[in-house]
């Protein structure tokens, strides 16, 4: 007589191959997240992994990397964190909105705080700090019409404001270590094009966007004094080292041991990614540097123009490994540092900093992305097109 299986087993059968569905669904997802997320250390690690065919592993590898720059960028970016997770940032940048009465006002207070944000905690922080209050703002004051155009300023602004410091944005920090450029030399060097994008940043949003009355709703929220006072130290402390003050091994020690009995969240959520990704490029920039061809054909295209050159680098490859992979074959430090940094404008991959504005605009909007896209890149290649036209002049 047959064996009769038991209706029971069967459909236990059937829940365990929907729920290991379920599982490599849910893996599935993550890992299609994290590499969209990721894309920039994903094509970082790419890189690197194939020039080591090229170029086998060796002691050399070594003298590849800049230990003081990924030290500082660490210091700086942790305590960030910090000040990030007490709302810091938020409840300056919320009180100088209040300030204003209308659209026009507000959309220009929210830029400049990108811009001036991304002089002090870099960049790709300042668009994590800011992007959600712009849409903050603008979503409960009824003016999501000016969403698009205020997170591409808010980008261009970010990505022009860190200019001007060495910490501003990741590939300055690298410039000034690898080329030990003197403080007032870096900032002289930077100062006419950041002139130049204040004046054009500032047009745009007075001729873009009308002083339409709006009011912004108060939610009354305290900082902690004392942690306040102490994550404010460890930012100078971090800026010091930025600045050759203090040797950058003070900073490895004192500020992750201060973070573990402060805010281990904050260690937690330092952009981890961003360092490997440098960590890869240095592989990547080093093994090309060795190659007689790729030096022989980069060295030659640097020397007829640096500027140019490395404007267009970024709108390929991205302005942080522009700066890591041409450093290996120019000493015109100058005209290296002016291009990586204009050159953050252009094509939506020529910086992180727009990969995670666009990310965080398509969040909100989904249905809006080719209009986003269409917008940016008018306003980018603008600004791209104008500041390179006046620095070669200059």
């Amino acid at each position: 007589m047959a064996a009769h299986r038991h209706p029971a087993r069967a459909y236990a059968g059937v829940g365990n191959v929907h729920s290991g569905w379920a599982v490599w669904d849910l893996f599935a997802r993550k890992l299609m997240a994290f590499m969209k997320a990721h894309v920039v250390m994903l094509v970082a690690f790419a890189a690197a992994v194939v020039t080591t065919v090229l170029v086998p592993v060796d002691a050399k590898y070594l003298g590849y990397f800049d230990f003081k720059t990924l030290s500082c960028l660490f210091c700086v970016l942790a305590v960030v964190c910090a000040l990030k997770n007490i709302q810091f940032f938020y409840i300056l940048a919320r009180k100088l909105v209040q300030c204003f009465r209308n659209a026009r006002l507000s959309v220009l207070a929210l830029v400049y705080i990108t811009f001036i944000g991304s002089m002090l905690i870099a960049n790709d922080m300042a668009l994590l700090t800011f992007l959600p209050l712009g849409y903050f703002v603008l979503s409960t004051t009824g003016k999501t019409k000016y969403m698009a155009f205020t997170f591409i300023m808010q980008n261009i602004a970010a990505n022009l404001g860190g200019m001007l410091t060495p910490f501003g944005n990741p590939q300055n920090l690298y410039l000034y270590t690898k080329f030990s450029i003197p403080n007032l030399e870096f900032m002289g060097i930077m100062l006419l094009p950041f002139v130049v994008s204040v004046v054009l940043i500032t047009a745009c949003c007075l001729l873009f966007v009308k002083p339409e009355p709006l009011a912004m709703p108060d939610a009354p929220v305290r900082l902690p004094v004392k942690r306040t006072v102490l994550y404010l130290a460890l930012f100078a402390l971090s800026i010091a080292i930025v600045f050759r003050g203090i040797p950058y091994g003070v900073g490895l020690v004192v500020i992750p041991a201060a973070l573990l009995f402060l805010d281990r969240k904050a260690l937690k959520m330092v952009d981890y990614p961003l360092l490997l990704t440098f960590v890869f490029f240095f592989v990547f920039a080093g093994n090309m540097a060795r190659l007689d061809g790729v030096r022989s054909l980069l060295s030659g295209l640097l020397e007829k123009n640096t500027l140019l050159f490395s404007v267009l680098s970024c709108q390929f490859i991205s302005n942080v490994p522009s700066a890591i992979l041409l450093s290996q074959f120019t000493e015109n430090y100058p005209d290296l540092l002016v291009g990586v940094n204009i050159g953050g404008t252009g094509t939506l991959i020529a910086s992180l900093a727009s990969l995670i504005t666009f990310s965080e605009y398509t969040k909100h909007n989904p249905k809006k992305t080719v209009s986003y896209i269409l917008q940016f890149s008018a306003f980018n290649f603008g600004f791209l097109i104008i500041l390179t036209a006046i620095m070669m002049v200059f």
